[in-house]
């Protein structure tokens, strides 16, 4: 694994939330107010697996792809 590839899939991270955000504004917008209204424990274990379910996919990819 190398920076380079770091930096790639920092940059798709961003091009793909960029999209998002630029395709359906008002439904992001909902989801910051839905996301607001939630138990700061809820977010925080959502977040908890969303980052171990990112780091797995990554694992995968750069070892047997």
């Amino acid at each position: 694994m190398t920076w380079q590839t770091i930096l790639a899939a920092i940059g798709l991270w961003f091009a793909l939330e960029g999209i998002l955000y630029a395709a359906a504004p008002d439904a992001m917008r909902r989801m910051g107010d839905w996301l607001a209204r939630l138990p700061t424990e809820s977010v925080r274990s959502g977040g908890i697996w969303s980052a171990i379910l990112g780091l797995v996919i990554f694992y995968i990819a750069a070892r047997f792809f």
